[in-house]
């Protein structure tokens, strides 16, 4: 059986049996574990630099290949949201989207990254992205797809989208140059708290256990996947198996299908919470779209791009969409 505590990579899973029976298969540990170490491998890498010279790694405009992909764009999304801009050289319209990029990346000063991807040289990435055309620009923050657009856009829009993006991730704030001290400890009392909360199946002191960990350290990369699961355990636990009846009853009501989706992803029904989800987006518009659209991309983090059920259900998301 397969423990479902968000652990530190290395550490043995205590047993806690009456949240393993409850939640069994829900989350794959492997995926949360594979992105705290694209965290620390943020954090042991220095900053971005408008300083460097373009292009080169370590910029604040950098040429991204299917090889360097990893490390220029999902690794740096947990120090600075990136912005990959997918563009052709036959292509006319992003010979007036890309300069514009540049120049606001630049400006940025290293606040954000402008990751430029060659769909010609790179069709793997292409398709893996869901290009549908260019210049299509995507903005990835702690290795989720956050924000998008296609087209070549004015400038003032360019600018604004960067601006939101950069404010509702990092607030503008540029990583420092002491990675060492904000590496969690392996031997953190704060996070022994928090996991022997869970071994006593006590989701809300587990819960308040991360928070505190975050009030202190925002930033602290197992905490906060931490927190995205037990809030998930909470809302399984107080929805229950009543939940299923009650959205099939109410196939309108979205607050219902949201609480049926954390119900079934918390009971390992990872497909069935994805597939209700997508169908609210598919047939709802506005508010109560948005609404289903934002949860499911929360149940996204919770499980993982690691997990390639995730990567399926995001490309469904984008058809819906668009």
């Amino acid at each position: 059986m397969t423990s479902m505590q968000p652990t530190r990579p290395g550490r043995p899973d205590p047993r806690q049996a009456q949240l393993a029976a409850a939640m069994s298969g829900a989350v794959d540990l492997a995926a949360v574990k594979a992105r705290s170490e694209a965290a620390a491998r943020a954090a042991a890498a220095p900053p971005p630099s408008a300083e460097a010279p373009a292009g080169a790694p370590g910029s604040a405009v950098v040429d991204v290949t299917e090889a360097t992909f990893q490390a220029e764009v999902l690794d740096r999304s947990f120090q600075v949201p990136v912005v990959l801009d997918l563009w052709a050289e036959w292509c006319g319209p992003c010979k007036q989207l890309s300069p514009v990029l540049e120049r606001l990346a630049a400006e940025g000063g290293g606040s954000w990254v402008l990751a430029k991807v060659d769909v010609d040289a790179n069709p793997a990435l292409a398709q893996g992205l869901r290009v549908q055309g260019i210049p299509a620009v995507k903005a990835v923050w702690q290795g989720q797809l956050v924000a998008e657009f296609s087209g070549a856009i004015p400038e003032e829009q360019a600018r604004q989208f960067v601006t939101e993006l950069v404010s509702a991730t990092t607030g503008g704030a540029v990583p420092g140059g002491e990675p060492a001290e904000q590496e969690p400890d392996d031997d953190d009392p704060r996070l022994d708290a928090a996991e022997a909360a869970l071994e006593r199946g006590d989701l809300a002191a587990a819960e308040a256990a991360y928070r505190s960990i975050l009030d202190a350290e925002p930033d602290h990369p197992e905490a906060s996947l931490a927190l995205r699961q037990v809030q998930l355990f909470r809302r399984a636990d107080e929805a229950g198996p009543d939940a299923l009846a009650a959205a099939d009853a109410a196939p309108d009501d979205v607050a219902a299908q949201t609480r049926a989706a954390d119900f079934l992803l918390g009971t390992g029904n990872i497909d069935e919470a994805f597939a209700r989800l997508l169908d609210v987006v598919r047939r709802t518009a506005g508010e109560d779209r948005d609404r289903a659209r934002t949860h499911l991309v929360e149940l996204f983090a919770v499980v993982g791009d690691e997990d390639p059920r995730v990567g399926v259900a995001r490309r469904q998301l984008m058809a819906a969409l668009f």
